[in-house]
C-alpha cells in the first residue's frame, strides 16, 4: 500500500519569525488522520528569519534529529553543547529524561530552513545524549546513505529507536532501491526536485506512506534530495 500526503496538504503556522509546515500534528495543528507514522511522530520543515530562534525550552523521552537545508542552525543545550549545524551535518539529541535546548538563527541576513524530526524511542528515561556527524553531498548522490540508525551502522548517529533514515541526492533520471521488511513501514519526504516513488511521481513537499511493501524504488529523478524512513509498524 502506498499513500500520498501532498505538500500543500500539511499543516502550516506562520509566527512571523518562524514558518513552519507541519506533517503530523503538531502544537496548534491538529489532523487525527496524521498523528504519526509508525514511531515517526514529527517532521516539520522550519524557516527561520534572521537573528530569530526558538528561546530554551524543553523536552523528555524523544530521538530529537534536525536536518539542516540552507543556513546554520545554532544548538545550545543543558548538556553543554553549544554547536552550529549546517548543512550536510545531522544531529541527534536523545531528549531520555529531561533536556532543555535553544535554536537560533545568528546570520543578519539569511533564513535558516532546516527539518525538525521526532522519532519514538524505544528506551524510555536514559540520561540524555548528543551526536552530529557530517554527510558530505558525494556520500548521498546517486545512493541512500544511512545517516541515522538504532546501531550506529556504516559510521551513522546512533539513534535509541527502531528506526532507520537515509538521505540521498538524485539527478537526471536516477534513482535507487531499498529492500523493506513487509511488517515495518516506510515514509518518504521529499525536500526538493522531483522524484517517483514506485512509480508514483512526489514534487517537492511531498511524501509516500508506505505499509505491506516489500521494496521502494526511487526513479525519474530531478534535482531530487530525499529522506527515505524505515519504521517501526
Amino acid at each position: 500500500m502506498l499513500k500520498i500526503r501532498k505538500s500543500n496538504e500539511r499543516g502550516y503556522a506562520d509566527h512571523g519569525w518562524l514558518k513552519s509546515f507541519h506533517s503530523f500534528s503538531f502544537a496548534g495543528y491538529y489532523d487525527a488522520e496524521h498523528m504519526g507514522w509508525g514511531n515517526l511522530r514529527v517532521i516539520n520543515e522550519d524557516r527561520i528569519a534572521p537573528g530569530t530562534g526558538f528561546g530554551t525550552h524543553g523536552h523528555r523521552d524523544m530521538e530529537i534529529i534536525s536536518y539542516v537545508l540552507a543556513g546554520n542552525l545554532a544548538h545550545k543545550d543543558s548538556m553543554g553543547n553549544v554547536k552550529g549545524i549546517p548543512p550536510g551535518d545531522v544531529q541527534r539529541m536523545s531528549a531520555g529524561s529531561g533536556v532543555q535546548h535553544s535554536e537560533f538563527n545568528h546570520a543578519p541576513d539569511a533564513t535558516t530552513h532546516f527539518l525538525q524530526i521526532w522519532i519514538e524511542p524505544n528506551v524510555t528515561g536514559m540520561a540524555p545524549g548528543y551526536e552530529q556527524k557530517s554527510f558530505g553531498d558525494a556520500e548521498k548522490q546517486g545512493r541512500l546513505r544511512l545517516v541515522a540508525s538504532g546501531d550506529g551502522a556504516q559510521g551513522s548517529v546512533t539513534i535509541h529507536a527502531d528506526a532507520r533514515l537515509y538521505a540521498g541526492l538524485f539527478d537526471a533520471g536516477q534513482g535507487a532501491e531499498l529492500s523493506l521488511v513487509a511488517k515495518r513501514k516506510c515514509y518518504v519526504h521529499l525536500v526538493r526536485g522531483e522524484i517517483a516513488v514506485n512509480g508514483t511521481a512526489l514534487l517537492a513537499g511531498d511524501a509516500a506512506l508506505l505499509e505491506e511493501e516489500s521494496r521502494i524504488c526511487l526513479s525519474n529523478a530531478r534535482d531530487a534530495e530525499v529522506l527515505v524512513f524505515d519504521l517501526q509498524a
